[in-house]
């Protein structure tokens, strides 16, 4: 009779699975994909943070050898605008909506105009990668730049270069939560009032495997096979089938191999990998690109770029009585999959941290500008939330002449169980700050501290202390919820264990490994 082991697995630091064919490099990534008759694209993209395209001359370059075809925007006839899959508009009654989103064109290959570096307007498409490269390099676009905003602040300034017809004075969305009345208010009776500008720069993602893309289309069945660089194969699936490409999803399989790192910016759809799919049913043969670090570096989704005006009321005693939050988020020349829901659902309904508040009220303006469009990226707007919190509460409390420890722990909420309700929508299921945070400066033993960063002064050395209080949202579900917040597609996921008769057991589950060593965590979980 079989007997259940003694030794539990689950909570042991073990060796992981996977490590063993990634450190003896035999891991399969896109790039590993060898396919008969594989073809290789290299795109045309932007020079110009803004640009009219007046003339592409491809002729030079369809003459190059090796050269299979060349395509432009206007040869994608029938293939539709990239989507953006969060909604924020009052008809959808999304909540906190103060001008509605809008919903700018993203075509795959522009041909109208560039409106970031790196914008992509025509593709190569070669027998070898060098060949698609330097054909690349032989088309000429006839340019004609016009003016650019890159700078956020400026992006909706009166004379600011204009993106889209659809967005005027490149306004994409203005949204606000919280209680205006009750925080004017608290401002009006607060002892202190102290506001700060906090800039919150933008960030490249820059993983470890850039991204890359392998279609394959089999004309016999109709059948098209993507393999993509991606944290989610299912949302690659679902956008480019049924809003980009118009296929069928059951005539699709998306398969993410091995991922070399992700942080958010290879979860959304790219005009990359719908050229190529378009490309490979076009001239049915594989279609492959990956891309440079100079490529990654121009058109991964970025990540931040706020720039915010917050401003703490305090009484005397360094009671909080409210926060006031105005938030410029730029989202880039584009709504890249996920965009709008980073500055407004997942940044404001964070915004009470873990202290308790009088009253608290956030607007954000999102914005167009001409760069690379921007996303959720490691963590996605909680970071943000948090860096406004931290910074403009360590300020109140230099603005008190109190101790910024002291601040902190006389504002926490007090100890809970059960739900506890914020000022910005969301509730707390429990909590014990205090103690946690008590533990933390008896291990510093703070009060030395202080002592020595004195002592050390006088002395001419410089010691330095920074706090951090944050709380972390760990989901954003249920699909009901996230739907009625604008989430175009249910976020819901499924797992499914198997046990074989020989005592084998397999563990099925959609949730996509590139760094996290699921093979490993999930055979804990199970055992």
């Amino acid at each position: 009779m079989a007997t259940v082991a003694a030794d539990r697995l689950f909570g042991k630091s073990i060796k992981r699975r996977e490590d063993p064919r990634f450190i003896t490099g035999r891991g399969q990534y896109v790039d590993d994909v060898k396919l008969p008759g594989m073809t290789y694209a290299a795109f045309v993209r932007s020079p110009h943070a803004h640009a009219r395209i007046r003339k592409i001359d491809a002729a030079a370059a369809l003459r190059h050898p090796g050269v299979v075809a060349i395509f432009t925007g206007k040869d994608m006839a029938g293939v539709n605008s990239l989507p953006c899959g969060w909604d924020l508009r009052k008809e959808k009654k999304i909540p906190g909506v103060v001008q509605d989103l809008a919903m700018v064109p993203h075509m795959p290959l522009t041909s109208d105009a560039a409106r970031h570096v790196g914008d992509p307007v025509a593709v190569v498409i070669a027998d070898s990668q060098s060949a698609a490269i330097d054909a690349a390099e032989m088309v000429n676009v006839d340019w004609e730049p016009l003016p650019a905003v890159t700078n956020t602040e400026k992006a909706a300034q009166p004379g600011a270069a204009q993106l889209h017809d659809g967005a005027p004075s490149n306004v994409a969305f203005k949204w606000e939560i919280g209680d205006r009345g009750a925080t004017d208010a608290a401002f009006k009776s607060a002892a202190v009032t102290v506001k700060k500008r906090i800039v919150n720069q933008r960030l490249v993602a820059n993983a470890m495997e850039p991204r890359a893309c392998v279609a394959r289309y089999e004309d016999a069945t109709g059948d098209l096979t993507l393999w993509v660089t991606s944290q989610n194969p299912h949302v690659h699936r679902l956008l480019m089938c049924a809003f980009v490409l118009g296929i069928p999803e059951h005539k699709v399989r998306v398969i993410a191999p091995d991922v070399g790192g992700g942080f958010g910016s290879k979860i959304f759809l790219y005009n990359e990998e719908v050229v190529c799919s378009w490309a490979s049913r076009r001239l049915k043969r594989p279609v492959r690109w990956t891309a440079s670090r100079r490529e990654a570096y121009l058109t991964d989704a970025h990540g931040r770029d706020h720039v915010t005006d917050a401003e703490i009321a305090l009484a005397r005693d360094g009671k909080i009585l409210g926060l006031r939050v105005k938030t410029t988020a730029n989202l880039g020349a584009y709504l890249s999959t996920f965009a709008p829901a980073v500055p407004t659902f997942l940044y404001g309904t964070l915004l009470n941290g873990v202290y308790t508040i009088g009253a608290i009220h956030c607007e954000v303006t999102g914005v167009f500008s001409n760069t690379t469009a921007v996303d959720a990226y490691r963590g996605a707007g909680r970071p943000e939330a948090c860096y406004a919190i931290e910074r403009i509460v360590e300020a109140g409390a230099r603005g008190l002449g109190m101790d910024v420890a002291e601040l902190r722990r006389k504002n926490f909420i007090p100890k809970f169980s059960g739900a506890y309700q914020t000022h910005v929508a969301v509730a707390y299921d429990s909590g014990d700050y205090g103690a946690a945070w008590d533990r933390m400066l008896q291990m510093l033993d703070y009060k030395k501290f202080r002592a020595e960063q004195e002592a050390a002064r006088k002395q001419g050395r410089l010691l330095g202390i920074g706090f951090s209080a944050y709380i972390e949202a760990c989901s954003i579900a249920p699909s009901k919820l996230v739907g009625a917040l604008g989430a175009g597609a249910g976020l819901y996921e499924s797992g499914k264990v198997r046990v074989h008769p020989t005592g084998m057991v397999t563990v099925f589950t959609g949730s996509h490994s590139h760094g996290q060593g699921h093979e490993t965590t999930f055979a804990q979980l199970v055992a």
